[in-house]
Parts: structure tokens; C-alpha cells; sequence
């Protein structure tokens, strides 16, 4: 399977559910949520460079999207699953990068 093929198998990121139903959140839930963990690392960063934090948040997000992936979703093919999740990280970057008010 293509890595094109593999990320279509999987939800992307910024496809939202127009309101909140069945556990699925809309677009203003999922700012509101990363706003929180952003607040954290915020709060985090008196004590703590920035520059460790970006890691720390890194390998949290890495072994939850694992837990995820094992435990819940129960992937068949992990590199597959990685690619998916390596591509989401990267648009989400980009899209942070070229934010001016970032």
C-alpha cells in the first residue's frame, strides 16, 4: 500500500465533525483542547526550556497515537499507522509555520 493509500485510510486532523456527537468533536472543541495542553507546556516553561518541552509534548503525543493505535484502533500494519500520523504532524507544522501569529 502506497503512503498516499495508507493516509486516506485514516482520518485526517483538520476533518472535523460539524458539532459535537458521539464522542467526535467539532473544530472550536478541538482548538479549545489543544489550547489546554498549549497552556500546560506554558505554565510548564517557567521552570522548563521551551526547547526540552517541544520534546516532552512530542513523546507524549507519540505514545498516546501509539496507545491509540494498539489498544483501540488495533492497527494491522504499524508502519503504515506511523506514516499516516508523520504526515498529519507535518501539515500541521506547515500550517503552524506559515502562521504569522504563531
Amino acid at each position: 500500500m502506497s503512503t498516499d493509500e495508507a493516509i486516506a485510510k485514516y482520518p485526517q486532523w483538520h476533518h472535523r465533525v460539524p458539532v459535537n456527537q458521539d464522542g467526535r468533536i467539532d473544530e472550536a472543541t478541538f482548538l479549545k483542547l489543544a489550547d489546554q495542553f498549549i497552556s500546560l507546556a506554558n505554565t510548564r516553561n517557567k521552570k522548563v526550556l521551551a526547547t526540552e518541552l517541544q520534546f516532552v509534548m512530542l513523546f507524549a503525543a507519540a505514545r498516546y497515537a501509539a496507545h491509540v493505535a494498539k489498544n483501540v484502533i488495533d492497527v494491522e500494519d504499524q508502519e503504515e499507522f506511523a506514516a499516516h500520523m508523520n504526515a498529519q504532524f507535518r501539515d500541521m507544522m506547515r500550517e503552524h509555520l506559515a502562521d504569522p501569529s504563531v
